[in-house]
């Protein structure tokens, strides 16, 4: 072959690959991917203003918090563009790998590697002023687990058999239970939202629903007539029926929260300029609290605009479930979208007081690294399921 044949060659695949690229991000769901990046860049400013007059007072650099905030997002970006471009049908090969290293690094946490924030054993400090939190990474593996087992229903049958039910909730039970014992009561709730919406979504009977239901309700009965709580956690339950018996205590988290969310007003008082966000009443306020800097500094208004925009992600994450090419993709964007919606609404409801406080924080929005990068990781998955949602795609 002469050199303007080879020439002529590397020139078609070189536009071909050109076109390709172009045609992969035409099939991005760019409704999602703007409201990802426009929640991301509202938690931004967010976390710059819960944090810069703390690290002030503290003789810190004022934008550190803001900075490494930049940093995970950059990084939580990138690893979600990854998993977009990745086929999410080879997963299925992985999915025991996956799971193994989640259980591996929930198991790492209960060694002394492990160390303990905010009550619950649930962070390995890997230095520098990072940490990790493997149960984040572990709500990925739960999904692809589950859509695994319950997404290839056997000849014969509509939906996942008993086997599969079963070999289901045994699989997901073993990343539970090493959760509680953190303990982590936030995340063992994700997980239980997942479960059930994956099994319904799945043309799982409906007694395992109705039996689920029933069995968890029996249990946290259970677990509160027996004592089984931690204390800090029974505080956090008392607290969320009457924050007002002990608004110095236990009660002091939810009432400041609510405080400061109805300083608002309508329009709030402009951001960086919140009082209760700037003397540090509410605590945790660039990671669990942090809509309550919204609702303090941008008042009912851009509270009600940051939920909108989480409804949107939502809404797009139920668009590409039912478009999927198979029922695995259709399982892998439920549970993601199971898992965001559930902590989106324990988080902004803990903070108005209709649901207990926990440590989850608000997708997109909050300050973290290992969370952040799951909340990616997950929006890769959307979009990885999106662009292939035609088959042999």
């Amino acid at each position: 072959m002469n050199e303007a044949n080879v020439g002529s060659v590397g020139g078609y695949r070189d536009r071909a690959l050109w076109q390709n690229a172009v045609a992969g991000l035409r099939r991005l769901d760019w409704t999602l991917c703007l409201t990802v990046l426009v929640l991301s860049l509202i938690g931004a400013l967010l976390v710059r203003s819960a944090t810069f007059q703390l690290m002030t007072d503290q003789g810190k650099d004022p934008e550190g918090f803001l900075k490494r905030h930049m940093l995970n997002l950059l990084i939580g970006f990138a690893l979600g563009g990854l998993v977009t471009v990745l086929d999410y049908r080879l997963l299925r090969a992985y999915v025991p790998i996956l799971y193994g290293l989640a259980c591996v690094g929930l198991v790492a946490v209960l060694t002394p590697l492990g160390s303990t924030i905010n009550g619950s054993h649930s962070w390995i400090v890997v230095g520098g002023g990072f940490q990790v939190q493997p149960s984040e990474f572990a709500k990925v593996g739960l999904v692809v687990l589950l859509a695994m087992i319950l997404g290839e229903p056997r000849d014969g049958e509509i939906g996942p058999g008993r086997r599969d039910v079963l070999l289901a909730l045994a699989l997901a039970g073993v990343p539970a239970a090493l959760i509680m014992l953190q303990p982590d009561l936030g995340t063992t709730l994700v997980f239980t939202a997942v479960v059930l919406g994956m099994l319904a979504v799945s043309g799982a009977r409906k007694r395992w629903l109705v039996g689920l239901v029933g069995g968890g309700l029996a249990a946290g009965f259970a677990v509160w007539f027996f004592g089984l709580l931690k204390p800090y956690q029974l505080d956090r339950f008392t607290a969320f029926m009457d924050p007002s018996a002990d608004p110095r205590g236990a009660g002091y988290n939810a009432q400041q929260a609510r405080i400061a969310i109805g300083s608002g007003g309508t329009f709030g008082k402009g951001l960086f300029n919140g009082e209760q966000t700037g003397g540090h009443f509410v605590p945790e306020q660039q990671t669990d609290f942090i809509f309550t800097v919204a609702g303090e500094e941008l008042g009912f208004v851009g509270a009600a605009v940051i939920i909108l925009l989480l409804g949107v992600v939502l809404w797009r994450g139920l668009r590409i479930a039912s478009q999927a090419a198979d029922l695995f993709g259709t399982l892998v964007a439920t549970g993601v979208v199971c898992w965001l919606a559930f902590q989106t609404f324990e988080n902004v409801g803990m903070t108005v007081g209709i649901m207990p406080i926990t440590g989850l924080p608000l997708p997109f929005v909050s300050y973290g690294g290992s969370a952040t990068f799951a909340n990616m990781i997950a929006f890769g998955l959307l979009q990885a399921v999106h662009v292939r949602r035609r088959p042999f795609d």
